[in-house]
């Protein structure tokens, strides 16, 4: 009879434990309206300030997007798809551009604080969801930090070399990385030393940063821009015929793989809390960092597609080489110079952008209380900074973290799809204001079922064209998505988005648009990335489910009612 007690009382803990995840699990964030100019304060008592400008947010987007990939990736690329590389640049450009609309409303609806992806699905769905995207957000941006100081290491001790004192003399283990224990380890100093130098920079303050930041960033362009119009004097326009010898699969393969380099305006995102005007400044940022990048990536297309025949372009260091065969040497140094400045700026923005999303959590409870405090005189997220700096440098200090590229954008492919789902569950959400609780309770899952379906149709479309299916099968998933995206528009009323400044135009086609090109993206990553994501995906979980559901901070959260089913009611 004891035995039978025991096994009830199990039973009984364990659907009172599930009982209680599942609540958990489905809480959202309920925040004042972006109208409302409250403080946003740490466990401290202390507040980030607002330093940032309209003209510091585009340098900041800019600084994020343009690394070493404009003077590499461009090249790489176009010796599949010829001089059809600049369409590759423009459709992906396009599509971004899609994504930085939705980025921009819902950065211009919601209060000034950190958070970005994160923050904006605990809003729009629960804080499960919002966990997740944070996890796989941050996973991209420890390896990405680390890869990228290991790449800016390299940049420097090439620029070094240009000196014959130093040419040969300078070590592996400042450079590249000398292997140890057969390859298992690959120790590398320079790396961790920039970081912490770049950590010592960001520790000081926005101002400080930003104005770093400005510089290099504005050295790159500046040599973007030179290297452009050196070269323009250079076109033969004969090279640019055949204009794509490949057809346009390999332009429209071009596009997936050019993506990634416009990535990083969503950076502009998470500095809300910092920004002077962000309702108005925030999506002007988002839209002009973006718009910059495109037309400096296009310029760069033309020009090295123009000066060398495609077929001839080098595949390390392409447009370097294409300056030296016309004889103009001077502009690989040029090159060395804005690769060093844009990897460092690429990494100085990664590295706030990481310190900041801890801040958010840290502030939710769902991480220990020491990552929301903010230093009470330079007003920076210290311990966050700190750890973010000393993870990267972990890993890129003992790790060859270049093997592990391939794993990468899964949470930059996850968090744009998230956000584009934002815009429209909370315009779905916005009719609750309109509707009975009973209606806006079946509206809303019915488009939460859409956007889903969507999801998976334009995965299914992505694996379809990878494997070469036939095209029969690519157009029954796009044709699955106009369904689901008519269903959207044709059974919700969509308004104008409530209380902000910039509403994303063509909801919910637009954001329905990003979601499929985003998860086709998705579905051309190596397959160890969807590994990486189903695993990181459970370990989050089990995270959550052992410290985040019950240190959260319920103040600002709302818990989401079961759907009732027939027999409940």
């Amino acid at each position: 009879m004891g035995g039978h007690e025991g096994f009830s009382y199990q039973r009984l803990s364990s659907a009172t434990w599930f009982s209680h995840f599942r609540a958990s699990a489905l809480r959202s964030k309920s925040l004042p309206p972006p109208s409302s100019q409250t403080a946003v304060r740490s466990t401290s008592g202390d507040s980030l300030v607002r330093r940032l400008g309209l003209f510091d947010l585009i340098l900041l987007g800019v600084g994020a997007s343009i690394g070493a990939g404009v003077f590499v990736v461009t090249g790489t690329v176009a010796r599949d798809a010829g001089p059809g590389v600049t369409i590759s640049f423009l459709l992906a450009g396009a599509s971004c551009v899609l994504n930085a609309l939705c980025y921009a409303e819902l950065a211009s609806r919601f209060p000034a604080v950190v958070g970005g992806a994160y923050m904006y699905s605990y809003s729009a769905f629960n804080e499960i969801t919002a966990f997740l995207v944070f996890v796989q957000l941050m996973l991209d941006y420890h390896i990405g930090a680390a890869s990228i100081s290991r790449s800016l290491a390299s940049y420097a001790v090439a620029l070094l070399e240009l000196f014959p004192a130093l040419k040969g003399s300078i070590p592996l283990w400042m450079g590249s990385g000398e292997e140890l224990l057969g390859g298992l380890l690959s120790l590398n100093i320079l790396a961790p030393i920039l970081l912490a130098l770049l950590t010592l920079v960001l520790c000081q303050g926005v101002r400080e940063s930003s104005a770093v930041n400005s510089v290099m960033t504005a050295t790159k362009v500046v040599i973007v821009l030179v290297v452009i119009c050196a070269g323009a004097f250079e076109i033969d326009v004969a090279n640019w015929s055949p204009f794509a010898p490949n057809g346009f699969k390999a332009v429209l393969t071009g596009a997936t793989v050019v993506f990634f380099s416009y990535v990083g305006f969503d950076a502009v995102a998470n500095s809300a809390e910092e920004s002077k005007n962000p309702q108005r400044d925030l999506p002007i940022g988002i839209m002009g960092s973006l718009l910059v990048c495109i037309l400096l990536y296009i310029g760069v297309c033309l020009v090295l597609t123009g000066m060398v025949p495609f077929s001839l372009l080098s595949e390390d260091a392409p447009l370097a080489e294409a300056f030296s065969s016309k004889g103009m040497k001077f502009v690989s140094v040029l090159i060395s110079i804005g690769a060093v400045a844009g990897l460092t700026t690429t990494l100085l923005v990664g590295l706030y952008v990481q310190s900041r999303l801890y801040l958010g959590l840290g502030r939710d409870g769902l991480l220990p209380s020491i990552f929301s405090r903010i230093h009470p005189t330079l007003h920076t997220p210290l311990h966050s900074q700190i750890w973010c700096g000393i993870v990267a440098a972990v890993l890129a200090g003992i790790f060859n973290v270049h093997s592990l590229s391939h794993i990468l954008s899964v949470g930059t492919l996850t968090g744009y799809s998230v956000v584009a789902a934002c815009v429209v569950a909370l315009r779905l959400n916005d009719k609750k204001e309109r509707e009975s609780a009973n209606r806006w309770t079946s509206s809303w899952q019915e488009g939460v079922i859409c956007l889903v379906i969507i999801a998976c149709s334009g995965f299914g479309a992505g694996i379809f064209y990878r494997f070469s299916a036939s095209v029969i099968f690519i157009l029954l998933s796009v044709g699955v998505v106009v369904v689901a995206s008519a269903v959207l528009h044709y059974r919700q009323a969509y308004a104008q988005s409530l209380g902000s400044g910039f509403s994303c135009p063509g909801v919910p086609i637009v954001p329905c648009v990003c979601i499929f090109f985003n998860m086709f993206l998705f579905a051309q990553l190596h397959y160890e990335a969807w590994i990486r994501f189903v695993v990181v995906s459970v370990l989050a979980t089990a995270v959550y489910a052992l410290y985040g559901q019950y240190h959260a901070d319920t103040s600002t959260l709302v818990y989401q009612r079961a759907p009732e089913t027939e027999s409940d009611s």
